[in-house]
This record gives C-alpha cells, sequence and structure tokens, in this order.
C-alpha cells in the first residue's frame, strides 16, 4: 500500500465527498479563518456610529422605539467613543441625573463588542435578582431588535444554546450578568470588559470577600487592552463611589454656548430661572450675559455643546458629570416644580438633589462630624478588649437619682461586647439651685460641690454599695447579633447586690475631671 494513498471518510450530507483539503486536515479552512480573524485588529469604528448603524430601541424598554439616533442625546456620543477600541481610556465614569440614557449607552457598548470586538464581559448590577431583571427585559430586548446580534446569540429555546438568563455566548466571548452581592459572581473569571451599573447602590461588602467593585475591577487586571464602565447616580457625599471615582479622573462637565455673548457654559440648576409663581416659564439664563435660553432651545444647545475637562486626571480614567438639566425628556419647568414640592421635606429634597442635580446629599441638620478629628482621636487599647473591636461606645441611662453607663465594643456585622458597666449616684437639687450633683463613692471626694460634709460619714441616701462588683465570665463579656445570645457584666442594683461576687472590682470616685474612658479589663483567655 503506497504512502501516498489518501484517506477517505464519510462526511456530513455527503459520504462520497473527500474531506481532506489543502491543510491536510477536515475544517482546516475554518481553523485558517478562526485564527486569521483572531488576529485581525478591532474595527475602526466607534460604538456611537455603531449604534447609529445597528441599534433598535423597542417598545419594551424605551419610550422612544426606533432606530437608536446619537443626535438625540449628544452628550453621550463623547462617552461611548471613549469606550471603542480606538480610544486609550481604560475607565469610563458616568455620574448622571435621571432620564438621561447612561444605561441605553452601556448597552449600546455590549452590542459593539459581541459584533465587533468580541471578548468576556462582565455586567454587575447591585442585586442578582436586578441583573436577572435587566437581563430578561434590556439585554434580551437589545438582542432579539438587532439581526446582527440575534444572529451572533442563539435562541436561549434551543438545545445547549450556551444562552441563560445569566450568560450570553458568543462568537468569540461570552457576557456574564451578576450581582454585587455575590462575591463568587464577581470571580467568577477574567475579564476584558467590565460594565458597572448603579455603583452606588452596591453593598458596602460581598459576602465579606471586600468592597464588590474592587472584587470586579480585579477580573480585568490581565488584560492590557480593558475597558470599565462605571455609571450611576450620587448618593451620600463621602459614601458615594461614583463621586470617588469622578473625583480621580478629568472631571469632564458639559458647556453649551449661549446665544447673547457666545461663551461655553455648564447649565446649573442657579442659573435655571422664572417669573414668581410662573414655574412654566423657567429658562437657562447665560451667567455671563444674562441672555435667556427658553425651553424650545434646548436641543439646539445641546447639539452645540462639548464636554470640557475641569481637571488633568490620571491620563486613563474619563470622568463626566451630567445632571438631569440637559435631558431632552425632562423640561426645565418640570424639574422647577419637583424642587418646589420638595424643598420643605429633606427626605424627598435628598432625592431630588441626587437624581436631578446628579449632586451627592450632604447632611446640614445638627453638629456634622470631623472625619480627620475623629481619627486623630483614636487610641490603641492593647489586650483590654478583644482584638475583633473596632469601635467602642458607651451608652447613658438618665434615672431620676443616677446615671447608669455601659462601655460596648463593636465589630463586624454589629457583634458586641459589653466591655464595663459604671453607676453614677447623684441627689436631687435643692429648690432653686438649679444644679445637680453627683455623689461620690466612700472612697473619698475631690469635687467641691459634693454635698458630703466628711469622706467617711456618707449622706443616707447614699446606697451602700457604690463599689461595683463583676463576675469574671468564662469568655468574656459578649452579644453576638447573629445568634441572638448574649452575655454581659452584671450592674448592681441600689442596694448593692449583685448576686455571686466575682474577683473584678473596681471603685467609683467623681472628680471635675472625670474620663469617660473605660478601664482596663483582663479578659480571659
Amino acid at each position: 500500500m503506497s504512502a501516498s494513498t489518501s484517506q477517505r471518510l464519510p462526511s456530513r450530507g455527503s459520504p462520497s465527498t473527500d474531506l481532506s483539503d489543502d491543510y491536510g486536515y477536515v475544517g482546516g479552512d475554518q481553523v485558517l479563518a478562526a485564527w486569521l480573524q483572531g488576529l485581525a485588529p478591532d474595527p475602526d469604528l466607534t460604538v456611537s456610529r455603531w449604534a447609529d448603524r445597528h441599534r433598535r430601541l423597542t417598545s419594551v424598554a424605551s419610550a422612544e422605539p426606533g432606530a437608536w439616533r446619537t443626535d438625540r442625546t449628544p452628550y453621550l456620543r463623547s462617552i461611548m467613543d471613549d469606550l471603542s477600541p480606538s480610544s486609550a481610556v481604560e475607565r469610563v465614569v458616568f455620574m448622571k441625573g435621571a432620564q438621561l440614557g447612561g444605561t441605553e449607552a452601556g448597552l449600546n457598548w455590549l452590542g459593539y463588542v459581541i459584533h465587533h470586538a468580541p471578548g468576556p464581559l462582565l455586567l454587575v448590577q447591585p442585586t442578582v435578582e436586578g441583573a436577572k431583571r435587566v437581563s430578561k427585559q434590556r439585554v434580551d430586548a437589545l438582542i432579539e431588535a438587532s439581526p446582527d446580534l440575534a444572529a451572533r446569540v442563539r435562541d436561549p429555546r434551543s438545545r445547549d444554546s450556551g444562552n441563560t438568563v445569566l450568560m450570553k455566548e458568543f462568537p468569540g466571548g461570552v457576557l456574564i450578568l451578576t450581582g454585587a452581592n455575590s462575591a463568587v459572581g464577581l470571580r467568577s473569571m477574567p475579564v476584558r470588559y467590565l460594565f458597572l451599573d448603579e455603583v452606588d447602590g452596591y453593598p458596602g461588602d460581598a459576602d465579606g470577600e471586600g468592597d464588590p467593585v474592587a472584587l470586579a475591577i480585579q477580573r480585568a487586571a490581565t488584560f492590557l487592552n480593558r475597558k470599565i464602565l462605571m455609571v450611576s447616580t450620587p448618593t451620600l457625599k463621602g459614601f458615594s463611589r461614583i463621586e470617588a471615582a469622578y473625583l480621580e479622573s478629568d472631571r469632564r462637565v458639559f458647556a453649551v454656548p449661549c446665544d447673547g455673548c457666545g461663551q461655553h457654559q455648564q447649565i446649573v440648576w442657579r442659573d435655571i430661572r422664572w417669573t414668581s409663581g410662573r414655574l412654566e416659564e423657567a429658562a437657562w439664563h447665560c451667567p455671563t450675559c444674562g441672555t435667556r435660553h427658553p425651553e424650545h432651545r434646548k436641543p439646539a444647545l445641546l447639539a452645540a455643546g462639548a464636554w470640557q475637562a475641569t481637571a488633568s486626571g490620571d491620563g486613563r480614567t474619563a470622568g463626566y458629570h451630567l445632571s438631569s438639566l440637559y435631558s431632552p425628556w425632562v423640561s426645565w419647568a418640570e424639574i422647577a416644580a419637583e424642587h418646589a414640592a420638595a424643598k420643605e421635606d429633606p427626605v424627598r429634597l435628598k432625592v431630588w438633589v441626587n437624581t436631578k442635580l446628579a449632586e451627592t446629599w450632604e447632611e446640614r441638620d445638627g453638629e456634622r462630624l470631623d472625619a480627620d478629628g475623629l481619627m486623630l482621636r483614636r487610641e490603641d487599647w492593647g489586650t483590654a478588649v478583644p482584638a475583633e473591636v473596632a469601635v467602642v461606645t458607651c451608652g447613658i441611662d438618665v434615672q431620676d437619682d443616677r446615671l447608669e453607663l455601659e462601655i460596648v465594643g463593636w465589630g463586624r456585622d454589629e457583634e458586641s461586647w459589653s466591655l464595663d458597666t459604671m453607676v453614677l449616684w447623684g441627689i436631687r437639687p435643692a429648690a432653686g439651685s438649679g444644679t445637680t450633683s453627683m455623689r461620690c463613692s466612700p472612697g473619698g471626694c475631690r469635687t467641691r460641690r459634693c454635698p458630703r460634709t466628711s469622706p467617711s460619714t456618707p449622706p443616707a441616701s447614699t446606697p451602700a454599695a457604690t463599689t461595683l462588683w463583676r463576675p469574671t465570665p468564662s469568655a468574656g463579656a459578649r452579644s453576638d447579633a447573629a445568634s441572638g445570645r448574649s452575655r454581659a457584666w452584671r450592674v448592681p442594683d441600689r442596694s448593692g447586690h449583685v448576686g455571686q461576687a466575682g474577683p473584678t472590682r473596681a471603685r467609683l470616685t467623681c472628680s471635675p475631671s472625670v474620663s469617660m474612658q473605660p478601664r482596663r479589663l483582663s479578659m480571659p483567655g
């Protein structure tokens, strides 16, 4: 038998077909085509141009079904184009108000990736349930409305389609949807593309494994050509993830040209004015020349507007801040009316500031906490408290004749340890004195206004046992909120009786310089 004899194998559809080709094995041409496709660079096509050509909006997910037009929301063009492979930007941060199309811009990016630049992609919502809703209502509508995308993502009803609620497979890549509350979903696989939607709604900790944003970003660390999109409405000042990310960027604002002076200005709330009692006349006034721009001028202003960077940034992060004052679907009169209805109610005003102005809310009632000053007052308690304690608080119960104090240490998940208790006895003020004095213990007193006449003869109304007896528990005084079980140091009653006395004894003495710092405790091992 000659060595040059070719082997003929039965083929699918035609048993007599010779399956050996120029590459020497079955399917060689398909393998070569796939290999060449992998070597090819990403197409020179921006996300905004792709959306104008291929995106179709459905009545299920949009108030304006039909072909996508970036000209309707021109402020989204730069955001989408920074997500294109041709852009050197690695991370895009969009701090936005409501009704601006931010999520739709992210969906345009998903469609572009599936169609032209395939790779592993992770979309994160605040919760897994939220991810399922987005998949069914937004992602499925995106795929089904575009023939080019539907041809690449198989019908979920077909067998072994690779298309489920939380996973969409397509040639060259896969889309995974998960919630920020699932640490397993956040560390499931490395990804080239990462879409973090509504990041201010994410929990502070994902299943005890840390910040969900940091966990998700680590999934893209191995890809040099990664793209990360963060979108959210801001929430509380000092706690807003999207504001923190925006402040690390070049902080772009959208400026529009004035009809009067021609200068580009940002549309801000203080420049929206109207005649008293006539909210329907709300209009934007140029801060430079005062030219009035009524609502019908908004589309022309947006079309002529441009993004302007207000900071240098890190060179890899593009940050965009946009309020609902730019929305084509919400008028200035409607925003003014909502403000008039909410301005006297702090709860409603907070929502208005977050969703309409795209600004963080800062509590102004009462005394503000100085975070830096608080950090400077930290102390190392050593072995006085369990190692798990991060914060120590003191609660005071005010009674008619005494103050009862409890020092509590707090750890993760509200686990608490009762570290110490104190009882400070007092007397009622004499008529007209206007002051209340605290009785001290039999051990002596250094308070000038103390009602005691002699350290050795306490007043008759003073309880005999102002000396506190605390039993030493076998495993430390501890309260576990998760299990509902608690053990605490015993507090003596007015007679001083605490039942079985333990070895830990402390004597209270009143002083003008009373410190609320608890005594060091010997915590049993």
